[in-house]
This record gives C-alpha cells, sequence and structure tokens, in this order.
C-alpha cells in the first residue's frame, strides 16, 4: 500500500496528549495540543498530496486499531510523561505494521517511547538539559530528501538541550546534527530501516517551547513524512521462503529445519 494520484498520503498523528492536560503554560503554547500542532504543520506543507488523523493515548486502543494501521501510510509519534502507559500489546501491534512497510516519524522524546526502543534495541538514552538553550540544527545532507527546504542551519531560539552520547544504533543516514549553547552535539535528524519500514527520527521540539510552531521544523517533519512512506505497492511481513534450484520467483513456505523433508514430500 502505497500514495497515488488518485489517493492522498494517509497520516497519523499519535500523541499522548498528557502535558496539555495538566500544565496551563503548555496548553496556552499549544491549544490544539501538540498534536494539534503537528497535525497542522503536516497539512500547511503537503496540502492536498496528504490526508491527516490524530490518535491519543486515552482512546480505545490508543486510537491505534488494527484496521486504522492498516490503512496509514506513515504513523508519527510523540510521547513523553506517560511512555510506561502504552501498553505492550499496541506496541507490537505498531512494530508488526512497521516491518509489514508502515512508515514511522519518531519526534523529540519519543526516543523513550516503547516502539522506538523496540526497533532499536537499544536503550536510547541521551545527554539532557531543559534552561531556554538555542538550537541550531545543521544540514548534513543536503542532498537528502528530508532536507529540501530548509535553511542551514535551522535556528530554534529557546528548546531543550539533547547530546551526545545518544545510544541507539549507527543511522542509515545522518541528516541533521544540532548545536546547543553549551557547546553539546546531538544527532538530530536520522534514518533508519526495519523490515520494509522507514523511520525517521527528529528531536527538535518540545512541550514548554513553542517549537512545534516553528516554520522550518513543520517542513522538516513534513519532508520526513513525505519520505518515510513506503514506494511498494502492498505491505507485506518479510519472510523466509525456500527456493528451489533454478526457480527464482517462486518460494515455497518454511515451517522449520524439522519440517524441511515434510515440505519436500
Amino acid at each position: 500500500m502505497s500514495p497515488t494520484p488518485d489517493r492522498p498520503l494517509r497520516v497519523v498523528v499519535w500523541s499522548e496528549n498528557r502535558h496539555e492536560q495538566v500544565d496551563a503554560r503548555v496548553a496556552e503554547i499549544y491549544p490544539d495540543g501538540l498534536h494539534g500542532a503537528i497535525r497542522s504543520g503536516i497539512e500547511d506543507n503537503l496540502g492536498e498530496r496528504v490526508e491527516v488523523t490524530t490518535a491519543l493515548l486515552d482512546d480505545p486502543e490508543h486510537g491505534l486499531s488494527e484496521e486504522l494501521l492498516a490503512q496509514t501510510d506513515v504513523l508519527t509519534w510523540w510521547g513523553h510523561a506517560a511512555h510506561a502507559e502504552v501498553s505492550d500489546e499496541i506496541v507490537e501491534r505498531v512494530h508488526r505494521h512497521v516491518l509489514d512497510g508502515m512508515g514511522l516519524v519518531v519526534l523529540h522524546s519519543g526516543h523513550w517511547s516503547k516502539i522506538f526502543v523496540k526497533l532499536m534495541g537499544t536503550s536510547c538514552t541521551l545527554r539532557w538539559r531543559s534552561e531556554h538553550d538555542r538550537e541550531l540544527v545543521w544540514t548534513v545532507d543536503p542532498t537528502h530528501p528530508i532536507a529540501q527546504g530548509v535553511p542551514h542551519p535551522i535556528e530554534i531560539p529557546e528548546q531543550e538541550m539533547y547530546g551526545e552520547r545518544f545510544d541507539v544504533p549507527a543511522p542509515d543516514e545522518i541528516i541533521f546534527l544540532s548545536t546547543f549553547s553549551g557547546g553539546e552535539v546531538f544527532r538530530s535528524g536520522i534514518t533508519y530501516r526495519r523490515g520494509n519500514g522507514k523511520i525517521f527520527y527528529f528531536s527538535p521540539g518540545d512541550q514548554d517551547y513553542p517549537v512545534y510552531h516553528h516554520r522550518d521544523v513543520r517542513r522538516v517533519i513534513a519532508n520526513g513524512v513525505e519520505w518515510a512512506a513506503s514506494v511498494r505497492p502492498s505491505r507485506e511481513t518479510p519472510v523466509l521462503l525456500r527456493y528451489d534450484t533454478g526457480d527464482f520467483f517462486t518460494g515455497h513456505g518454511y515451517q522449520g529445519a524439522m519440517h524441511n523433508k515434510d515440505d519436500e514430500e
């Protein structure tokens, strides 16, 4: 499943929606919720090429039913205070859909989400400070689709500091590198492939600062959504198949080493 000229890109913006409910300052910065700001940024940049819906932690099944995910080209993920409240069953569901080919864009403190940690296989920890830092987001790969249409660097006047070491596997691509007022550096825009799915992690964005209203941050997220969408005609789980000598196209189901002989009979 992939978008076509006759069908827009289907995007689901997921958020835990916790800070907006309990912190008046966050609600003032993001009156429509962080998910609302992220959604509007994608819609403003991609227009009719995209169809965006939102899903929240407190929705039934966290808003991520099997039926919805099966129709989702790209899922964006923002979480911070309630990672532990995300159901393991839903994490397994999202994980399977990513391996099958659904794109995933993980934002800011989503680095500690259950789904990102599961996909990375590491702790995903980092260096952190929240003291109204200035962040400069430098483009490492100006040829990458996600970097198109953004300045070099992006200047974010107020932001939380994320710094190295960032305990993730070596990225497939490093697109952005951020620097901060304390001298720290951070791989702030990185990509991975897992199974048939593509993953983009982008760190700028925080509930305490209006970063998701920043024009260039919104453009990067929209670019990341377009990049993460699969170009494959259908979603497919990678499976192990047995191929007869000389037949490169017709694979046979594999039930395990002890069943090889049974398969041949």
